[in-house]
């Protein structure tokens, strides 16, 4: 048996994307949440403040707090270094840069409320790691569950709950991720 001789950084766009989040999280503890909230919380501002559009990437570095941060991360540590394997590093990174852009842009543009966290960004992972496996004609049993399972709970929460979670951003995240899976195994 093989013994282990040492840790590897086999996931650099996921592993920096978690380290990113807690150094902002852990510069909230230094600095209050109003830093945070300026530099990592995506909101309707004015197009002239050049911030807008450094928070619609920035937005989901931010996370309310450990137990926020710690949800995501999760999800992201656990899914993120399969999808990296899989589309590489560079196609990953696109995708999440994507991403946030596409949620900050249409709930910044469309809804009067401020956003941050990685939810979106792990929805899409959880949608993209359903078809990862596609072959070209079929559409997965496992995709239509998890997208039924995970994007139709977040419509039902959306219509019934008052509780400050972006279902929004949720379904934006799993949509990006059914588009880029899509698009990526036919690409293949």
């Amino acid at each position: 048996m093989k013994s282990f001789k040492r840790i590897t950084f086999n996931a650099p766009v996921t592993l920096t994307f978690a380290l990113l989040s807690l150094a902002v999280l852990l510069l909230q503890c230094i600095f209050g949440s109003s830093f945070t909230y300026n530099f990592f919380c995506a909101y309707h501002s004015s197009l002239l403040n050049p911030l807008t559009y450094l928070r619609l990437f920035t937005h989901v570095l931010g996370h309310s707090g450990f137990s926020h941060y710690s949800g995501n991360m999760m999800l992201l540590l656990l899914l993120g270094p399969i999808l990296e394997e899989k589309y590489g590093s560079k196609t990953l990174l696109a995708m999440i840069l994507l991403t946030s852009a596409i949620e900050g842009v249409i709930i910044t543009t469309f809804f009067n409320v401020a956003i941050m966290g990685a939810s979106g960004i792990v929805f899409m992972f959880i949608i993209l790691a359903s078809v990862v496996n596609v072959k070209e004609g079929e559409i997965p049993l496992t995709f239509i569950i998890v997208a039924a399972l995970y994007i139709g709970r977040e419509v039902i929460n959306g219509i019934v709950l008052n509780d400050n979670v972006s279902q929004l951003a949720h379904i934006i995240g799993g949509a990006c991720g059914g588009i880029f899976g899509s698009l990526l195994n036919k690409r293949r």
